[in-house]
């Protein structure tokens, strides 16, 4: 886990993950849970095995930060009826892991209906201490804010080839993680969506975790 402080409280990146000690609190963004069932219906076959992937990966992330909650920032589902899709096996995980920790299930676009079967409390949005908790940043937003939605990724060329990474976007209140999902593609952290969805702000990064410690790559700077 790589430490760094966010709003004054100290944050520890856990992979995709975004872990806050203080509150015992893992958050994650944009599982979309069933995404291969989704396409598989529309005749587009992919290896149905995500949801087991991206579980396995959130109970390792659960076990590794010693977490006691867990909110899932939006698009846990791919759709609405992607609950209803899961195989026996990665049912039983889900029910396991909202089991075991508070789960709180935040809904997005993709799942703006997501039923209270999936284990836990559904809710639109959350405010836990200080931040509030939603699935798509809010332009204009002043208080300190937690977000996913844009699966952001931090794109850079260096020594003849191009670096491709999830990362987390943040500036001095808000923050974007990156999408959790095995199968989940990726947008240009420093794309004028992000950047304008992270506004207003005096600086914006892109932070993720490398060998151990904390990388943060300039993304946007006000005008002096």
């Amino acid at each position: 886990m790589v430490p760094f402080s966010f709003c004054d409280e100290e944050m520890r990146l856990v992979g995709r993950a975004l872990y806050w000690p203080r509150e015992q609190a893992l958050l994650v963004a944009d599982l979309h849970l069933e995404k291969a069932s989704f396409f598989a219906r529309a005749g587009q076959l992919l290896p149905p095995y995500d949801s087991r992937e991206t579980l396995e990966r959130l109970a390792l992330a659960i076990r590794e930060s010693g977490a006691r909650r867990v909110y899932a920032l939006g698009d846990n589902f791919h759709d609405d009826g992607g609950f209803g899709r899961l195989e026996p096996h990665a049912a039983g995980m889900l029910a396991a892991l909202t089991r075991a920790v508070e789960w709180v299930w935040i809904t997005g676009n993709h799942d703006p209906s997501l039923e209270k079967a999936a284990g836990g409390d559904v809710v639109q949005e959350a405010r836990l201490s200080r931040l509030i908790l939603r699935h798509k940043a809010h332009p204009g937003e002043i208080a300190p804010e937690l977000s996913g939605h844009f699966h952001p990724k931090l794109m850079i060329a260096t020594r003849g080839r191009r670096i491709s990474r999830p990362c987390a976007v943040a500036s001095e209140r808000r923050m974007i993680l990156p999408a959790f999902g095995a199968l989940t593609g990726g947008m240009d952290a420093g794309s004028t969506e992000i950047l304008a969805a992270m506004q207003p702000a005096s600086a914006i990064d892109a932070i993720l975790p490398a060998k151990g410690r904390l990388v943060q790559y300039p993304l946007w700077r006000a005008a002096a």
